[in-house]
């Protein structure tokens, strides 16, 4: 069963899309102003669990598992990966909020969400009012900068993009091995609730959400950075405020300058180093509310 939060309802919303029908699936809580949460790799919505019901009690919270992953839609992949890219993840995600009345709204994303939320920004800069991306750089950045110590450390960016069948066919061998070994090496497992745990190997064991997994990494290394060079191009930037917070014992840390990264393609940018590995909403969640509420709250 999948992991809910407290005081939360558990909804789906349908949309046509190129791909087809899209159905996704999402949490929501709270009144106040709206804010968006977009989880990461291997996970899905549950990562919000220890931070939602804090933040409900300020926002309309509603956090959503993005196309691929967790209980939303896994459709098979058009041959130039456009079905998981940015673009089209984070239309999924604008289209929903737009379903539920908000035109304008709050964004924090954490990994692969935080990535689908740049997309969001750019694409409709006019509905998102304050981004929050949580241990990333921009993806052009990251590969156009990928060293030694970043492609040892970040490995699975270069195996996931295989072509299909491989990783999943690797993956799915041992799924537990794999979500062991890629998770556990950021922080341990033992900061994953077992309900959370359940929910992350349940994705990694499931063909079809472990091949949209492999192809939202296939399209942010091809299609997903043609949008990206094309914003470059034409100079187009982020003009929302955006606060970006990554863990002092990631990679992210020792391997990119994130503030000077982000300020490459947005206009406003702060945000600092935080004592945790990869997982900030698992590992610090009372300090990720904190940073959430004060960022989130300046425009009140």
């Amino acid at each position: 069963m999948a992991v809910s939060f407290p005081g939360f309802e558990s909804k789906k919303f349908s949309s046509v899309t190129a791909d087809g029908s899209i159905e996704i699936s999402y949490l929501i809580g709270g009144s106040g102003p709206p804010l968006l949460l977009l989880h990461g790799f291997p996970q899905t919505k549950a990562i919000w669990g220890l931070v939602a019901p804090e933040l409900a009690k300020h926002f309309t919270v509603v956090a959503a598992d993005l196309r691929g992953y967790g209980s939303s839609s896994k459709p098979h992949r058009e041959a130039d990966h456009s079905t998981y890219s940015k673009r089209a993840m984070a239309a999924d995600q604008h289209a929903l909020m737009q379903s539920l009345g908000f035109d304008q709204f709050f964004l924090l994303g954490h990994d692969r969400g935080g990535r689908v939320s740049h997309r969001l920004a750019m694409d409709f800069p006019e509905s998102v009012l304050r981004l929050m991306v949580l241990d990333i750089s921009p993806t052009l950045k990251m590969y156009d900068n990928t060293t030694m110590e970043f492609a040892k450390g970040y490995w699975h960016w270069f195996f996931l993009i295989q072509p299909e069948p491989v990783p999943e066919t690797l993956i799915g061998a041992n799924p537990e091995f794999w979500l062991k070994n890629h998770m556990g090496r950021h922080a341990g497992t033992g900061i994953f609730s077992p309900e959370r745990w359940a929910e992350y190997l349940a994705g990694a064991s499931n063909p079809q959400s472990m091949h949209a997994m492999c192809e939202d990494y296939r399209a942010a290394a091809t299609i997903d950075l043609i949008h990206d060079r094309a914003d470059r191009d034409a100079n187009k930037k982020l003009k929302m405020p955006i606060k970006v917070l990554w863990g002092e014992h990631g990679l992210v840390n020792k391997c990119f300058k994130p503030i000077d990264d982000w300020k490459e393609v947005a206009s406003e940018v702060s945000g600092k180093a935080v004592p945790s590995g990869h997982y900030i909403p698992e590992e610090v969640p009372e300090l990720l509310i904190a940073k959430a509420k004060e960022f989130f709250s300046l425009t009140r």
